[in-house]
């Protein structure tokens, strides 16, 4: 466990940090982070093999389905067809609906993830700054202590070469600077390291970048395809349903890679966040030479850690103390006596007030709170947002292939059923009016439409029982219109009433009266004519 102050590993953490790890051996291997070595990179390759394995379950299973599709008629009467084609088109809109739900969470677990390794370049960067001011806050202070000892302090001496009490007091001041110079020299720990922080915050947001991208292009993929399988689903739409299943079976295949890349990931990060302290201290040691209890100082950052700096920075401000007092009494003697010594003094003096102001800055920013809240802040963004936006990421990957595998599934029954409608409309007669195909062909057609064989059959004028009637004129008005008036006309609308499927014969039904009212009134027309035929022989 962890001691960082402000820092605790949290359950999730602890969790799978449990996890046991298992090399291809099946034997038990260290959970202790270790990376670079390979029998903990065989345990996360194990760990990843498992989201494999579900992917040739749930292929297996895809297969096993359509073969059964594809290769067994079923038996089933209309209505239990009917009842299984219905809970097809429903288990394809909720998993349908379950994936959209795990996009939602994959896009939260892609923020939180992004804003953890943000907070860890930020802290990084810090860091580097950090480092950067010491160095040069001291590279600065040694250049203009040397600048003074080679300087004001060497002229110095020519002046006083003949006052041996004087000269001994500059030579001692002279010792002194070179001493802090040292000192302070020897603080700058992290000067021609081969660890940057700059750079490698540079190359973690780089990688971070791509990694963004790449899970809103995988989520926005995810989200088209569900939108447009509910399309293809509601418009029936056999062709847009054929192509998002192909579409679905290879998005199938990038949700359980990633689901195994998220899993090797979580658990690696779980050992790393459980104790932090001892991977970053060795291996910064590693990488640096830094001495240790310098590390431990900035790591820990406790009152049980001694701080490695205070022996030499007690050193330099016991020795600056002694050159402001050895000057302020050569200004007050030595000045009366050597007039020309008074400009060197004050230059000297410049020099020791910009020193001690500079030894002050860069006591406050040795000091190990400083590093250490950067330290923190990096544990903290890493550990907490990243692993959870990570772990959200795992879920959403988990929702997705379970969605996908389902509506892989199904679709090609749901394609099935758009195909059988289709047919059985060829199976129709093209006259009948109540065909949905033919009365959609009827409202765009003009002029006359097909009559019934009651307004066309042969008649004599010699012969009342068989009449020869021309069809009155018809309007383009449906079916159902010219039924409503047939009935207003007969006076007697109970034919019109019933059900069609009651009546027993094909529509339009027309009653007894309706029948003998239009022959009588057609009755006088058609003789009229035959008398005329008659006479014009005569």
């Amino acid at each position: 466990m962890s001691t960082s102050h402000g820092y605790r590993a949290s359950w999730w953490t602890n969790i799978l940090h449990q996890v046991p790890h298992t090399n291809f051996q099946f034997e038990v291997v260290d959970n202790q982070f270790a990376p670079q070595e390979w029998p903990y990179q065989q345990a996360l390759l194990f760990l990843a093999s498992i989201a494999g394995l579900c992917l040739a379950i749930s292929l297996i299973l895809i297969c096993v389905y359509l073969i059964r599709f594809c290769c067994c008629a079923s038996q089933e009467d209309d209505d239990s067809k009917n009842h299984r084609v219905c809970c097809v088109t429903w288990s394809c809109v909720a998993a349908v609906i379950i994936c959209c739900a795990g996009i939602g969470i994959g896009f939260y677990g892609n923020s939180e993830t992004n804003d953890g390794v943000y907070q860890v370049t930020y802290s990084l960067m810090n860091t580097n700054h950090t480092l950067t001011s010491i160095n040069l806050l001291v590279s600065d202070t040694v250049e203009l202590l040397s600048s003074v000892v080679k300087s004001d302090l060497t002229q110095l001496e020519e002046i006083f070469s003949k006052r041996t009490e004087f000269l001994v007091m500059i030579r001692n001041t002279r010792r002194q600077v070179e001493s802090v110079a040292q000192q302070l020299a020897e603080i700058s720990f992290w000067k021609g390291t081969e660890l940057n922080p700059n750079v490698l915050a540079e190359q973690v947001n780089f990688i971070e970048d791509y990694r963004w991208l790449a899970y809103i292009l995988l989520l926005l993929l995810d989200l088209i395809i569900c939108l447009f399988t509910l399309l293809g689903l509601a418009k029936r739409i056999k062709w847009l349903v054929i192509v998002m299943t192909v579409v679905s079976f290879f998005v199938l295949l990038l949700s359980w890679g990633s689901m195994g890349l998220e899993m090797a990931t979580a658990v690696g990060l779980s050992d790393f966040c459980s104790n932090p302290d001892g991977y970053v201290m060795n291996q910064t040691q590693m990488i640096t030479n830094i001495n240790p209890d310098i590390l431990q100082y900035y790591i820990s950052c406790n009152q049980d850690v001694a701080n490695p700096f205070r022996q030499r920075l007690t050193t330099s401000q016991r020795a600056l103390s002694n050159i402001h007092s050895q000057l302020h009494g050569l200004e007050r003697e030595a000045v009366p006596q050597f007039p020309t010594a008074e400009k060197n003094l004050l230059a000297v003096q410049g020099m020791l007030n910009t020193t001690e102001g500079n030894f002050h800055h860069l006591v406050a920013l040795l000091n190990c709170r400083g590093l250490h809240k950067d330290y923190v802040d990096a544990l903290k963004g890493l550990c907490y947002d990243g692993m959870e936006g990570i772990l959200f990421l795992l879920l959403f990957s988990f929702l997705s292939a379970l969605s996908f595998t389902a509506a892989v599934c199904s679709l090609p029954r749901a394609w099935k059923r758009f195909q059988n409608r289709d047919l059985d409309y060829d199976d129709m007669d093209e006259d009948d009016p109540f065909n949905p195909q033919a009365r959609r062909e009827m409202l765009h057609v003009t002029g006359r439409p097909h009559l019934p064989s009651f307004y066309s059959y042969s008649s004599s004028c010699d012969s009342h029982s068989s009449l020869r009637v021309s069809a009155p004129p018809i309007s383009n008005a449906p079916v159902s219109q010219y039924m409503n008036q047939s009935a207003l006309f007969s006076g007697n609308p109970r034919f019109e009433n019933i059900p069609l499927t009651d009546r027993q014969s094909p529509p339009p039904s027309y009653s007894p009266s309706m029948r003998t009212s239009f022959i009588s009134a057609t009755q006088e027309e058609t003789d009229t004519p035959c008398r005329t035929d008659v006479a014009l022989p005569n």
